[in-house]
């Protein structure tokens, strides 16, 4: 990450606000925000904290040292974990006390501090912490909302060096503008997952877990398949940010399927099949009134998410606005939509629902084990799923493990904590 200027950080600044305020996704956001603060200060590495109730919890974490170790394409790997809003941390204290923490050396913490500094992850990743600077985020009225943490400050040899008084007043300023679009993304989470919740009152099966994961599965496996095919940069963040919403709502159209069949328990008989399969025409014609680029790939996800490789998903090809078929079959029905036929956000959300869905213990299922169900998804590669993006899939599988670590079912109980 280079060193800006005094004149290159005014402008950075100048522009972020917009940038960010174009960002709708909180996860997006969150990974941005940590990104562009890191670069105003040079820090090495950082992370962000979502708070959860009384508790902190990490939602992203950066560190160019650790990540330039890896393969290339991979990302870093952190674990997933939640902190006290209290005095004995670092990110505590400053949350707790709603100040900004400057630390020289993390090493070198008086004993007379009230917080202290955990050196086991430093061990663990064989990185040496020494700089550290702690921001809460609040809002408007006053509440926290998080913790901005950023380590490491570069020097202009190949050392670190403490952050300095215009360090602390350039974040505390990003900080405090930031909150802005980060309440709003937290309102746009927040609707979504009412839609959500209403789909859940007729289907179990989509809770608000499942389809974050089915959501944060796509967006790392279209960064993947985008980056490999030379989409630029730009696009592929604008994609993201489209796309891990709408794979959010990829099955919204069930709110439209009659109960008798949705929750039957038993297998469905041709007639009620025909009939569940129209969930995807429906969530298609919740987005018909095109408004952004969300509606758009929302109504992609919606309508092609049970597409197949080979041609034998559904529903095929058909008029959205009147369900007719546009292409029939030689039994005059919707002829299957097969290879690149199927829009690519419809593939690649195709194989992140069965992949949580086949991992994922139901009322009328057991969940498989993790090494059944690769071997399932590799077995379908060229018949229901898209090679190429089965390929995605797998080189990106250590981060699909830590979205899925991020967003456990229990977190719904947690919630009344």
């Amino acid at each position: 990450m280079p060193r800006l200027s005094d004149s290159e950080k005014l402008r950075e600044i100048i522009t972020i606000d917009s940038d960010l305020n174009k960002i709708q996704d909180q996860d997006i956001l969150l990974e941005r925000i940590l990104q562009v603060a890191r670069k105003l200060v040079n820090a090495e590495g950082g992370s962000i904290y979502i708070r959860r109730d009384d508790k902190l919890e990490i939602s992203y974490s950066q560190n160019d040292a650790l990540a330039a170790k890896l393969p290339a394409g991979q990302k870093l790997i952190y674990n997933i974990f939640k902190i006290p809003i209290s005095p004995k941390t670092i990110a505590g204290y400053s949350a707790d006390s709603k100040t900004i923490v400057n630390i020289p050396d993390v090493y070198t913490i008086p004993a007379t501090a009230p917080y202290t500094f955990d050196p086991f992850y430093d061990k663990v990743s064989e990185y040496h912490s020494v700089s550290m600077l702690a921001v809460p985020l609040i809002s408007s009225i006053g509440e926290l909302l998080g913790v901005l943490q950023v380590i490491n400050k570069r020097n202009e040899g190949r050392g670190y060096e403490a952050f300095c008084s215009d360090d602390e007043e350039l974040i505390q300023h990003f900080a405090n503008n930031v909150v802005i679009a980060l309440e709003r993304a937290q309102m746009t989470r927040a609707l979504l997952l009412r839609m959500i919740q209403m789909a859940e009152l007729r289907d179990p099966k989509e809770t608000g877990p499942h389809v974050n994961r089915v959501a944060g599965y796509a967006v790392e496996i279209y960064e993947r398949w985008a980056t490999k095919k030379g989409i630029l940069e730009n696009r592929i963040q604008k994609d993201r940010d489209n796309l891990r919403m709408a794979a959010m709502l990829h099955d919204a159209g069930k709110v439209a399927i009659s109960d008798i069949i949705l929750k039957k328990p038993g297998r469905f008989t041709p007639e009620e099949y025909d009939i569940m399969q129209k969930h995807t025409l429906f969530g298609a014609q919740l987005f018909l009134n095109e408004q952004s680029e969300f509606d758009r790939i929302a109504r992609i996800v919606a309508l092609n998410h049970h597409e197949n490789w080979d041609g034998t998903g559904y529903p095929g090809h058909i008029d959205i606005t009147t369900g007719k078929p546009t292409k029939f079959n030689e039994m005059g029905q919707p002829l299957g939509k097969k290879t690149v036929e199927i829009p690519i956000f419809g593939r690649i959300v195709s194989i992140a629902d069965v992949y949580d869905a086949l991992r994922s213990k139901r009322s009328y299922k057991e969940a498989w084990s993790e090494e059944d169900v690769l071997k399932e998804i590799r077995s379908l590669s060229g018949t229901k799923f898209d090679p190429e993006v089965v390929e995605c899939f797998f080189e990106v599988y250590p981060q699909l493990q830590q979205i899925s670590q991020r967003y456990k079912e229990a977190e719904v109980a947690e919630a009344g904590e």
